[in-house]
């Protein structure tokens, strides 16, 4: 008898959804049975039309919300498990960017970032080392005490996601991110994504622009009155 080459097992998925539903008072059911794996390194894109339930999925992920039935795994975890006190350290594995930037008008780019480590009480020579690093990656590197009314709406969005990534977070949620932006500052903002999820990290992208999905060409989930109507590893917007 031959030896047999010892099996490791393989990493979890990132994310799983396991009959996941939503539904809100006035039964109104913002997810229906949604069954989902997303694995780690992906880079995923939502697509539906407003109030398909895109919003509701993402906000399960990060436990902004939960299920009234079924459940959502991180990393092989059941999030529901999470005692509400760790919820803060659980968040930090996920950066998050939204079609409003968010940004502190008072406060610089470089203290708009910053103040992410500065919350959990990180050193200042730790801030200092990690915010420029970070503000480099997203080619704000120059612009770092500038104050968002002084920045386009592209180069706020970039601050975003710098702030995003300062605790290089396993996953990027990006909820309709360019949604307030022009073409060519939305292309860059994509491009970022795409270098960041080059980087190893896995980034989901809900969006509505046709134009940025088929450009991706990457994985595409359709939804449409909470369910998963389509599911394709590469493909394009269909209408």
């Amino acid at each position: 008898m031959q030896n047999e080459t010892p099996q490791h097992d393989a990493a979890p998925p990132m994310i799983v959804f396991q009959n996941v539903s939503r539904v809100f008072p006035g039964e109104f059911v913002a997810l229906s049975d949604v069954n989902l794996t997303i694995d780690q390194g992906e880079f995923v894109t939502i697509v539906g039309a407003s109030g398909a339930g895109k919003t509701t999925l993402l906000k399960m992920i990060y436990a902004e919300d939960t299920p009234t039935s079924g459940h959502v795994f991180f990393d092989g975890r059941p999030i529901d498990s999470i005692k509400r006190r760790l919820l803060p350290f659980f968040r930090r594995n996920i950066g998050t960017v939204f079609q409003d930037f968010k940004l502190l008008p008072n406060r610089t780019v470089f203290e708009n970032v910053a103040y992410a480590l500065e919350v959990q009480g990180a050193p200042t020579a730790e801030i200092e080392e990690e915010v420029p690093q970070i503000l480099e990656i997203v080619g704000l590197e120059n612009k770092m005490e500038f104050f968002p009314a002084q920045l386009s709406g592209g180069e706020q969005q970039r601050v975003s996601l710098a702030r995003a990534l300062i605790h290089r977070p396993r996953v990027i949620i990006a909820d309709e991110p360019t949604g307030n932006l022009d073409p060519i500052s939305t292309w860059d903002i994509v491009q970022l994504l795409l270098k960041i999820n080059d980087y190893g990290t896995t980034v989901i992208l809900a969006t509505h622009n046709k134009s940025i999905v088929d450009r991706i060409n990457r994985r595409v989930i359709a939804m449409d009155h909470g369910t998963i109507t389509r599911d394709h590893a590469q493909g394009k917007y269909a209408i």
